[in-house]
């Protein structure tokens, strides 16, 4: 059987990293708080790729989804996600997102459409309980993106088990709408 997904970078160093196309989902939790932020890229024909001092970098264009999950005591959440501390920053605005309130009051908050990275982007090295995991361009990727998010979501980010399933379908199928290439869909 074919692997699904693994670390992106230990992909790199055993030169097991698509040149073609990839979906990297990177995580950053913080310490005393469920408070998540998530970051799922698509890239496709990689010019290059190099370590960097904090990452990976990427010589390609690039698609990026942003997903922020905020704890019903996150003490500032009526500022906008992109107007935040540095910290908890993410590059998202009310208007452009979609926003689902689990129940147990805990926000779940992702693009509606991706953002282009055009030319290059990096995916910064995890440290600590954060990871960055590459998922092979296979028929199921989709399906396997939304079950790693149904997983983490519900471990990870204490969404209600329920409200995850939900919220991580809704997440495949706009990754499936979103994030392929016009190769993709000839």
């Amino acid at each position: 059987m074919a692997v699904k997904a693994m670390d992106l970078f230990e992909a790199y160093t055993q030169n097991k990293l698509p040149m073609d196309e990839g979906y990297i989902v990177s995580s950053f939790f913080k310490q005393e708080s469920t408070y998540s932020i998530y970051e799922v890229v698509s890239y496709s024909a990689i010019k290059d790729i190099y370590l960097t001092g904090n990452g990976l970098t990427f010589q390609t264009n690039g698609k990026k989804l942003h997903l922020l999950v905020e704890p019903p005591s996150y003490p500032q959440k009526a500022i906008e996600p992109y107007c935040r501390s540095q910290e908890f920053l993410v590059p998202l605005r009310f208007s452009e997102s979609t926003i689902i309130t689990a129940k147990n009051q805990v926000k779940v908050i992702f693009s509606k459409a991706p953002q282009d990275a055009i030319s290059a982007f990096t995916i910064v090295k995890p440290e600590g309980i954060n990871f960055a995991f590459l998922f092979y361009s296979q028929p199921d990727v989709f399906a396997s993106i939304e079950k790693f998010f149904a997983k983490t979501l519900n471990q990870e980010a204490g969404v209600p088990q329920a409200d995850s399933a939900k919220i991580a379908k809704s997440i495949g199928e706009l990754c499936a709408q979103t994030l392929t290439w016009p190769k993709d869909r000839e």
